[in-house]
């Protein structure tokens, strides 16, 4: 804060009344005489002469605005608070499928802090082999035995998934059901139990400018944490819906090469191909890399709002598949209620 305060005792307080006497004497002005009006109570130093009553005054008045000021900044923290938790708080889902999981305590709520440790346990890692080659992306966990949502293109034609948690314990995983039209699927960990599961939010309530956190594993690096704003919505993302092109784009993830994509009639990171898709995103300056797909994307409070699938990288370093391709702010994820909405179909096996 840049702004000075200062109180009324600041003023000098040498003045004195022009009908007041010395310390210890009443007041002698015209009109206070007489029984009715008892003089006023004597001012005087209760000290020894010599400047220490000032003095002492003089030390404990900053102490005393330090103390106002921080009770005042305790009133606006806790307003802020409230006001945060007011603003994100999650309202009735509009979608009929409710998933409720991890969510942030109370004492961390609207912060990166908070979110990432509320929520991490439900990210996890995801392997897939396929004649391709090897892809990495990312997952969320929905089910506490094991059921996680994840990029169609993460797994599309895979012939082995491999997924390890937060804790680095390692599960296999068979395909439940995809839909390549969206870009999701539904994959399910064998002999899971007792898993932390993310909770499934609004992206109805989603605005511009909302905070928002990443998880997932970009270059392989398992939990990484990046944070920013919700930029756009209802962005039309094109990626790939043949399987054996999913895999070829996803192969090169781990040494940070390409991750296919079309936005406003031009292609991004490579060629997405014939067969493919369009859906409408959200798009987010939240730091997203090659193996981030199908990882989740948060609110302040917790509760997922979209999962993670496509990001723009400088055409130079995408051509090359040199190590400059990265984040550079442009980032698109698929919202929430289209997966929701999906749950029923991609249980049933549903190959749309």
């Amino acid at each position: 804060m840049t702004d000075n305060y200062r109180g009324s005792g600041d003023a000098d307080s040498t003045q004195q009344h022009p009908t007041q006497g010395f310390p210890g004497q009443g007041y002698q002005g015209q009109g206070f005489q007489g029984s009715a009006y008892p003089p006023p109570p004597s001012y005087g130093p209760t000290v020894p002469v010599g400047g220490t009553a000032t003095a002492h005054r003089r030390a404990r008045r900053p102490v005393a605005l330090l103390a106002a000021v921080a009770i005042a900044a305790a009133v606006v923290g806790g307003g802020t608070a409230a006001l945060v938790g007011n603003y994100t708080g999650g309202g009735t889902d509009s979608i009929g499928t409710t998933v409720s999981g991890t969510t942030v305590s109370q004492s961390s709520a609207g912060t990166v802090a908070g979110v990432a440790q509320a929520v991490s346990p439900a990210i996890v890692e995801i392997n897939a082999t396929s004649t391709s080659g090897e892809a990495t992306g990312s997952g969320v966990i929905i089910t506490s035995d094991g059921e996680i949502v994840t990029n169609n293109h993460v797994i599309a034609g895979a012939s082995s998934i491999k997924v390890q948690l937060s804790t680095g314990k390692t599960y296999t995983a068979q395909v439940v059901g995809t839909d390549a039209d969206k870009d999701l699927a539904l994959i399910k960990l064998e002999g899971a139990s007792g898993l932390k599961t993310a909770t499934l939010g609004n992206s109805d309530q989603v605005k511009v400018g909302d905070q928002v956190v990443a998880i997932g594993s970009p270059e392989g690096l398992t939990g990484t944490v990046t944070s920013g704003i919700i930029s756009a919505l209802n962005r039309d993302v094109t990626v790939a819906k043949d399987q054996d092109q999913g895999q070829q784009q996803q192969q090169p993830q781990r040494g940070g090469g390409n991750w296919p994509f079309e936005f406003g009639g031009q292609q991004f990171n490579g060629d997405t191909g014939s067969s493919k898709t369009t859906y409408k995103a959200l798009q987010t300056d939240a730091s997203l890399n090659p193996g981030n797909s199908g990882g989740a994307l948060i609110n302040m409070n917790g509760e997922i709002i979209g999962i993670n699938s496509a990001m723009y990288a400088p055409s130079s370093a995408s051509a090359t598949g040199g190590s400059d391709a990265g984040s550079v702010g442009l980032g698109f994820a698929i919202p929430v209620n289209t997966v929701k909405s999906d749950l029923s179909a991609l249980r049933s096996g549903g190959t749309g």
